[in-house]
């Protein structure tokens, strides 16, 4: 019987199967941030642990709220920040060198085809799209890799979905995976690996195909994966040329973390996207999904562009072009987080940073403060806005706050007319 690539994974990276059903993984990464490794570090210490299995495989970074915006996350960053140096971590990124995780550590090709990755973040799932497994976890398990270098697992279960036909122009990977969640529900992939394959994925670069895994999780799912090709080798070539003699050898060697064509699946869903709409989110749950053409002329107080899911360099060139020439409307707060600062510097040198700030857009440092509702862009209660985050949670942005999750085409047309509006980019 043919395996999927979960369970390709899974099978090289066995260490111990202690229980039926339960698979103990060595892993090829731990990463790490201010807001949930520092309750494992200080449980370590306190076991008198104080170490790590390996510090070239872990990577660090401050980025939930940065700068910190009072001494409680002041404290946060100081135990991430003396941890790694007590324990050689020389992948650290701190103030003025960090960006948010699940954008700077593919950036610094810190993620490979095959590879098992684990982070206190459920949107560890992210960096699937370089086909690998990765995943969010708790505390305890967090702990044991950081200390370790393994994790345990339930046996991996997986659902394939095969995207046919071609996106129309204006319709971008956030489109598709808020429709895909909103087919299967929040639940629908619980416990199980999403493959994500057919011409729309194959079509899709690299920073796409993270969007489309980011929110693997909200659909319930262990992570997302994407099959490794030539543009995964592409991406990574700077990291891995010395390995190989040419990228056609890359690629070659990467296609073994495919799945077998008898391969068997929880569930297979086909689903042709020729005639797909921009969508967003409504109410509070991530699979609530209308049309952005059924939402027009609702009303938004603030428009947000960043996040791990579009805050990279692709996500900010498709909003400034929606922007170009234009002002925010009345009454409308722009926000825009650049992810990384290789992705802000960039921004600022193809004149992206200047079309925002000529909007009306305040622009700041990569943070993940204003997606998780803690600081640069928390919602007063009553207020909406539209968002190229991942949540809609109710109080996710702010207490009392309203979310519309959508693409930064979307955002940017929004933030233009001041109600939820199909960007000019559309081609319906």
């Amino acid at each position: 019987m043919g395996k999927t690539i979960a369970q390709k994974i899974f099978e090289s990276h066995l260490v111990d199967t202690p229980f039926e059903g339960t698979y103990v993984l060595k892993l090829d990464r731990v990463f790490c941030h201010e807001i949930t490794t520092p309750v494992a570090i200080n449980d370590l210490i306190e076991r008198k642990k104080d170490r790590v299995f390996d510090p070239t495989k872990i990577k660090a970074v401050i980025d939930h709220v940065t700068p910190s915006k009072d001494s409680k996350t002041a404290t946060q960053s100081k135990i991430l920040r003396d941890w790694a140096r007590r324990n050689n971590i020389k992948d650290f990124f701190d103030i003025g060198a960090n960006g948010v995780c699940h954008a700077i550590f593919p950036e610094k090709g810190f993620v490979r085809p095959g590879f098992t990755v684990i982070m206190g973040d459920s949107h560890t799932c992210t960096h699937g799209a370089f086909g690998a497994f990765a995943a969010g976890v708790g505390t305890t398990d967090l702990e044991v890799g950081i200390l370790k270098g393994v994790c345990s697992f339930r046996e991996p279960k997986s659902i394939k979905f095969v995207l046919n036909g071609k996106l129309k122009e204006g319709v971008y990977a956030k489109d598709v995976i808020l429709h895909l969640i909103g087919k299967i529900g929040v639940n629908g992939a619980t416990n199980c690996v999403i493959e994500f394959t057919g011409p729309v994925v194959d079509n899709m670069d690299m920073e796409e195909r993270m969007t489309l895994c980011n929110m693997a999780i909200e659909a319930g799912g262990t992570s997302g994966i994407c099959f490794p090709d030539a543009k995964t080798v592409d991406y990574l070539w700077e990291f891995i040329k010395d390995e190989y003699k040419s990228k056609e050898e890359a690629i070659a060697d990467y296609s073994k973390w495919r799945d077998d064509d008898d391969a068997e699946y929880e569930k297979v869903i086909t689903e042709d996207l020729s005639n797909l709409e921009p969508v967003c989110t409504i109410n509070y749950k991530p699979d609530q999904i209308k049309k952005i053409s059924e939402m027009k002329g609702t009303k938004v107080d603030q428009v947000y562009i960043g996040s791990c899911t579009n805050g990279r360099i692709s996500d900010l060139r498709i909003a400034a072009k929606v922007l170009k020439g234009h002002k925010l409307a009345d009454g409308v707060r722009g926000i825009v987080s650049p992810a990384t600062p290789k992705i802000y510097k960039m921004a600022v040198a193809e004149g992206i940073i200047d079309t925002f700030l000529e909007a009306g857009f305040c622009v700041t440092n990569p943070t993940c403060g204003a997606c998780l509702g803690m600081s640069n862009g928390v919602l007063a209660e009553g207020e909406v806005c539209a968002s190229t985050t991942n949540r809609n949670f109710n109080g996710r942005m702010g207490k009392g706050g309203m979310v519309h999750l959508m693409s930064p085409a979307s955002a940017a047309a929004t933030a233009i007319t001041g109600t939820i509006t199909n960007s000019e980019l559309y081609k319906g």
